[in-house]
């Protein structure tokens, strides 16, 4: 059950001008449900796009990289469930090129205007002739509906939105999400897709889907384990009739920025908080550190420690194993004398071990909350990350087991 997460209305999901949502059942999985998305773009509109790092990245991500290399103008997405088309090789890319080329033949596209997203069990081959039959009879749909088609072990679908004004002109922001389990940067298995009218430049663009990724989808870990297919999107349709926003310092751009920035965040912290099994949602804030990459490391040393996550499941205040992975998070002249450990607003650890005034009783107190902030104060620097994870339950293992089945 997600924490403290609950579904998206469509009507709090206003339509992106130039973008037009297209869902189906194929039968890839499971008969009946829905599991092929088509997102159609308009003319004129501007995509970039980050990826996983895994070197056995899927046959989409390879074929959505190579298209977007490719400098032609995309005009469609194609999503598919149930089957991640990764460990395929060759034939997982022919297989990839055949979906691309029957969603291009909709609309009298070319194929490279076509880029094609899996998500699902890795090593068996797509059933691309299902995805090809279904695709002339998906219907149109709203974003929440949208969000539902990408689902796989997530319980709940995911959806934001925001609306700005850039030069007295209405702008929207609306995206979805799916990921619930393989979940690690960079970046975790999920998919992202957001969208909005404002109208955007293709450098500036590029530029923006990788700062948005590094302060949300970058920042966020339930098992350690980094997918093949992780891929997050960002689409400016520009029909917007606010002016084309072509560098840092338009008048719009930190607005814009902070508006996609906000949906992104939202829609990793809910795949934190739909992790697989999940029953907390745990912040982990690393101040003082003298950058922000060893912040990071010490945020997921902590994230990501399957000691920490099952002491959270238990409500278990045995904080010392919070001490061992700051201590093996890699910061080799860390003086453990000087840092501090917070649990909420309780100080459980300073001047190099236990803090003589904390009692179990209040560590206990956060343990049993569904939501709890960790803190670390390295007292070394002016850097700072956050990091948001979930804890390990007995369903994260269920879950797993019975993935196939």
């Amino acid at each position: 059950m997600a924490v403290n997460l609950e579904a998206p209305q469509a009507s709090a999901l206003p339509a992106v001008a130039g973008v037009a949502l297209w869902v189906g059942e194929a039968g890839i999985k499971t008969p009946s449900r829905k599991d092929v998305l088509l997102i159609k773009l308009d003319k004129g509109n501007t995509v970039a796009g980050v990826f996983t790092r895994n070197r056995f990245c899927a046959a989409p991500v390879q074929l959505c990289r190579e298209h977007l290399d490719a400098g032609v103008q995309i005009r469609a997405l194609v999503v598919n469930t149930g089957n991640a088309n990764a460990g395929t090789g060759v034939d997982g890319r022919e297989r990839a090129r055949r979906v691309c080329d029957a969603a291009a033949r909709l609309d009298g596209l070319a194929p490279e205007q076509v880029l094609p997203f899996s998500t699902g069990v890795i090593l068996e081959p797509l059933p691309a002739d299902k995805i090809i039959a279904a695709l002339p009879t998906l219907r149109q749909a709203d974003w929440a509906e949208a969000a539902e088609a990408i689902m796989t072990t997530d319980t709940l679908p995911k959806a934001a939105s925001r609306s700005l004004s850039i030069a007295g002109h209405g702008v929207t922001v609306t995206g979805i999400a799916k990921g619930s389990g393989m979940i690690h940067p960079n970046m975790a298995t999920m998919l992202g897709f957001i969208a909005t009218d404002a109208a955007i430049t293709r450098p500036l663009l590029n530029q923006l889907v990788r700062e948005v990724a590094d302060v949300s989808f970058n920042c966020i870990s339930v098992d350690g384990d980094t997918s093949t297919n992780d891929s997050f999107i960002l689409i400016s349709s520009g029909k917007s009739a606010a002016p084309l926003i072509d560098s840092c310092e338009h008048p719009g751009y930190q607005p814009l920025k902070r508006a996609l920035t906000e949906v992104a965040t939202e829609l990793a912290q809910a795949i934190v908080r739909d992790g697989e099994g999940a029953t907390k949602f745990i912040a982990v804030v690393v101040n003082g550190g003298r950058s922000t990459a060893e912040c990071k490391d010490v945020a997921y040393a902590i994230a990501r420690s399957p000691l920490v996550k099952t002491a959270f499941f238990a409500s278990d205040p045995n904080l010392g194993r919070l001490l061992a992975a700051i201590g093996y998070a890699g910061v080799a002249d860390l003086d453990t004398d000087r840092l501090s450990l917070y649990l909420d607003d309780v100080l459980v650890a300073c001047d190099g071990g236990r803090n003589p005034a904390y009692k179990e009783e209040d560590g206990q107190r956060v343990m049993n909350q569904s939501e709890i902030t960790v803190r670390v104060e390295l007292n070394r620097g002016a850097a700072c990350a956050s990091v948001w994870t979930c804890d390990f339950s007995y369903d994260y293992v269920r879950i797993n087991a019975d993935y196939r089945s």
